[in-house]
C-alpha cells in the first residue's frame, strides 16, 4: 500500500509525465487554433469598420449651395476660377472625431481579443490536464498493482470496469497474465513439494534399512536389505531420469528433422512386449506411413510413455491399442479402471495419479503423462484425451508434419 500512495503522489509530476505532455500538446494546439481564429476575425472586423468609415461623407452639411444670383440663363460655375474655397467650419473636427473613434474601436477589439486568447489558453490547459488525468487513471491503477505484486499477492487483480476500450483491454490482459503466473507459481510449489516427498521417501527407506536391518545382521537379513536397497535405488534413478526428461521437454527443441512415426511406434511396442505379457495384456498395433517433424529421441520417449502408461494402468487380460493415422497422428487406448472426465487434466500434471497424488509405488513416480505433455508442447502439437465408457483412456497426439518439398 505504501508503494501505491507513492505512485499517486508522484503521478502529477511534470517532468517526464505523459499527462503533462498530452496537456501541453492538446492545450497548445487548442490555444493556437483559437488565437488564429480570433486574429482573423479581428482583421476582418477591422477591415469592415475601416471601409464603413471611409464611405461616410466628410461633412454632411457641406456641399454645393444654390447658384449665386446672376444673369438669368447663365450656368453656375463649377469652381471658382481663381481662389480656393476654405473648408467649412467643423470639417476638421468631424474628421478628427471619426479617426479617433476608429482607433478606439480597433484598440478595444485588440484588447478584447488578447484577453479572450488568454482566457481560452488557461481554460484549454486546465481542461486538458483534468481530462488526461481521468483518462490516465487506469494506467496509474495498473502501475500501482504491478508495484504491489509479489509471490504472496499474486491473487490481486486490477478488475477494471468501464467501456471496452484500449485501457480496459490492457487491464484485462494484465489480469490474464496474473492468472497464468499464479497458476505457474502454484504448479511450481506443488511440483517442489511432491518432488521433495518422492525423493525423500526412498532415502528414508534406505536409512531405515541400514539402521534397523543391520542391527541384527544375519546372512538372510543382509540379503533382504540388499534387495530393498537396490529396489529403492532403482526407484530414485527412475525419478531423477523422469525429472530430467521433464525439464528437457519443457526447455524446447534444439534440432528438428523428419521422423517416421511408424518405425518409432513399432520399436516401442516391441520393447514393451515382455512387460505386457507379464501382465497378461494384449497389444494391438495398426500402423500407416506417418512422418512428423521433431526430435526423434523425444518423440520415442513420448510414445514409450504413452504405451507404458497404458500397460501399467490396466488390468490382467486387458488390451492396449496403438493406431497411426496421417490425419489424427498416433492414438493409444487401453482398458482399465474408470477415469472421471473431470480428472483427466490432473493426470498430465507431475506426480498426479488417479487414486493418490503421491505414493510409494516402485513402478513409477507419476511423471509419465506430464513428460508426454511437455514433449507435445515442445513440438507444438496437440493432445486429446477421452475417458472410455468401459474404463481406461484414449489419448490422441497430433504432431506437426514436415513441410512438403516441391519436386
Amino acid at each position: 500500500m505504501k508503494h501505491g500512495r507513492t505512485a499517486r503522489r508522484t503521478g502529477p509530476k511534470l517532468h517526464g509525465s505523459v499527462r503533462a505532455r498530452i496537456t501541453l500538446l492538446y492545450g497548445g494546439v487548442s490555444t493556437a487554433i483559437t488565437a488564429c481564429v480570433l486574429i482573423a476575425a479581428l482583421r476582418l472586423q477591422q477591415y469592415i469598420v475601416d471601409k464603413s468609415v471611409r464611405d461616410l461623407p466628410a461633412d454632411p452639411g457641406a456641399g454645393t449651395g444654390p447658384c449665386p444670383p446672376g444673369a438669368q440663363g447663365t450656368p453656375c460655375p463649377t469652381a471658382p476660377p481663381t481662389t480656393t474655397p476654405t473648408a467649412p467650419p467643423g470639417t476638421k473636427a468631424v474628421a478628427s472625431g471619426r479617426e479617433g473613434f476608429q482607433q478606439t474601436l480597433v484598440n478595444t477589439q485588440r484588447l478584447v481579443t488578447l484577453l479572450a486568447i488568454a482566457v481560452v489558453a488557461v481554460l484549454a490547459f486546465a481542461v486538458c490536464w483534468w481530462l488526461t488525468g481521468r483518462l490516465l487513471r487506469p494506467l496509474h491503477r495498473i502501475t500501482a498493482t504491478a508495484r504491489r505484486l509479489s509471490l504472496s499477492t499474486l491473487h490481486e487483480r486490477i478488475a477494471l470496469t468501464g467501456p471496452q476500450d484500449e485501457l480496459k483491454d490492457l487491464a484485462d490482459t494484465f489480469d490474464a497474465m496474473l492468472d497464468r503466473l499464479e497458476h505457474a507459481v502454484a504448479s511450481q510449489r506443488r511440483f517442489a513439494a511432491n518432488a521433495s516427498h518422492e525423493l525423500r521417501t526412498p532415502l528414508a527407506i534406505q536409512r531405515a534399512a541400514l539402521e534397523i536391518g543391520l542391527a541384527d545382521s544375519t546372512p538372510e537379513r543382509v540379503a533382504q536389505i540388499r534387495t530393498e536397497l537396490i529396489r529403492t535405488t532403482e526407484r530414485s534413478e527412475r525419478l531423477i531420469e523422469g525429472l530430467l526428461a521433464l525439464a528437457q521437454g519443457e526447455q524446447g527443441l534444439d534440432t528438428q528433422a523428419p521422423v517416421d512415426l511408424a518405425v518409432v511406434a513399432g520399436q516401442v511396442v516391441q520393447e514393451h512386449r515382455v512387460f505386457a505379457d507379464a501382465r497378461d495384456i494384449t497389444i494391438d498395433v495398426t500402423t500407416r506411413p506417418v512422418t512428423v517433424l521433431g526430435d526423434e529421441v523425444m518423440i520415442t520417449r513420448l510414445v514409450a510413455n504413452l504405451v507404458q502408461n497404458a500397460i501399467r494402468h490396466n488390468h490382467p487380460g486387458g488390451r492396449v491399442g496403438v493406431e497411426l493415422s496421417p490425419d489424427r497422428g498416433i492414438t493409444v487406448s487401453n482398458t482399465g479402471p474408470h477415469v472421471p472426465p473431470d480428472r483427466i487434466g490432473e493426470l498430465f500434471e507431475p506426480f498426479r495419479r488417479l487414486h493418490r497424488d503421491r505414493t510409494g509405488s516402485t513402478e513409477g513416480a507419476g511423471l509419465g503423462l506430464s513428460i508426454a505433455a511437455a514433449i507435445i508442447n515442445a513440438h507444438g502439437g496437440a493432445v486429446r484425451t477421452v475417458a472410455n465408457h468401459d474404463g481406461g483412456l484414449t489419448i490422441t497426439v497430433n504432431l506437426p508434419a514436415p513441410a512438403r518439398i516441391p519436386h
